[in-house]
């Protein structure tokens, strides 16, 4: 499946076939997938936490209000936002160099535009890692459905609740839950979107009238 096609096809399911598991090495082949999504001076700011354990998703299930498809689902990935993500930029601007993309003067840079950008700086870090998140959360739930598979991206569950049951440190933000499986029978088909002229404002000039003041 090409990439608009999966654009198109991907829809959020609430039905799954729990009898089908996917594999480690395919979520983490989906995850390098959702880590091709851009991000502020490349912070890279989400991590993941994969649930396949029954017993565990039984529990989970309790946090998101007894949404059974965290259970029927083959995993629950939790996609969270490291609000110090950016406490690495050293190491990862580091890699830019070793892989000859930039030098170490556009190194330097980047790292001290970070510091200061982000560094005590808790409002801003906050909003710049749920960016993130939510750019690497599209990306895998493209992805899957590239790969035949289905997703659900989730906010129903109690974030705190999530964190104490799975010991997630204070740095992470709980941005979303996504639930991976194949779907069953039973699902609604792709609910329809608005156009994009019907929200859109094209030719945009300063001072103008539109739709959108």
């Amino acid at each position: 499946m090409n990439v608009f096609d999966a654009l198109t096809d991907r829809t959020s399911v609430n039905y799954f076939d729990s009898s089908r598991t996917v594999s480690n090495e395919e979520i983490l082949a989906l995850l390098d997938y959702a880590q091709q999504a851009p991000s502020a001076f490349n912070i890279q700011h989400t991590r993941y936490l994969v649930v396949t354990d029954p017993q565990a998703k039984e529990q989970l299930k309790e946090a998101a209000y007894g949404q059974q498809k965290v259970v029927d689902a083959a995993a629950v990935i939790l996609v969270l936002a490291d609000e110090q993500g950016h406490e690495r930029m050293a190491e990862i601007a580091q890699r830019g160099v070793d892989a000859g993309v930039y030098n170490e003067g556009v190194r330097d840079y980047m790292v001290q535009a970070v510091t200061d950008g982000y560094s005590g700086q808790a409002a801003k870090a906050h909003d710049e890692a749920l960016r993130s998140a939510s750019m690497a959360t599209m990306n895998l739930m493209t992805a899957a459905t590239g790969k035949g598979l289905a997703t659900c991206p989730m906010i129903g569950f109690d974030a705190e609740q999530v964190k104490a049951l799975f010991a997630i440190g204070d740095r992470y933000t709980p941005a979303m839950m996504v639930t991976l499986g194949y779907a069953k029978d039973g699902n609604w088909g792709r609910k329809p979107r608005l156009a994009a002229a019907e929200v859109s404002v094209l030719d945009a000039r300063p001072g103008q009238a539109h739709a959108l003041n």
